[in-house]
């Protein structure tokens, strides 16, 4: 077991570093797992998806993600991450976006256990 890792009550892994996040959305996304997937993310997280629009909310994450394994081809792949930038208990990680829609961004914040989740999402640039 990768001892960055931890489990959560349910079995599932959580992030222990900010930089857990993403392999862990992409593992999760490939297993067509809407519900892991949206446990990545704070109860009241913003998802600006789909683009130009805000999601707001654990469960309407989990709803816009049930949508998008239904449509995006997979397997997703593993985007290599840029320098996290640190502050405290927040974090801004972000990769350069595989298929061409610029860059992925992502605020994180520890948790009171040490994990981290999701609290602003923005997977891609809005059309221009």
């Amino acid at each position: 077991m990768d001892f960055w890792l931890r489990r959560t009550h349910s079995g599932g892994m959580t992030a222990k570093q900010p930089e857990d996040l993403t392999r862990l959305f992409v593992e999760r996304a490939n297993a067509g797992d809407a519900d892991g997937m949206a446990a990545l993310y704070a109860e009241d997280a913003v998802l600006a998806y789909p683009p130009g629009s805000s999601t707001v909310g654990r469960e309407a994450i989990r709803a816009v993600l049930e949508q998008l394994l239904e449509h995006a081809p997979r397997p997703f792949p593993l985007e290599s991450p840029l320098p996290t930038v640190r502050y405290g208990d927040l974090a801004l990680t972000s990769t350069r976006a595989a298929d061409g829609t610029g860059g992925r961004v992502q605020v994180v914040q520890r948790q009171p256990d040490g994990s981290w989740l999701r609290i602003i999402d923005r997977p891609e640039l809005p059309p221009e």
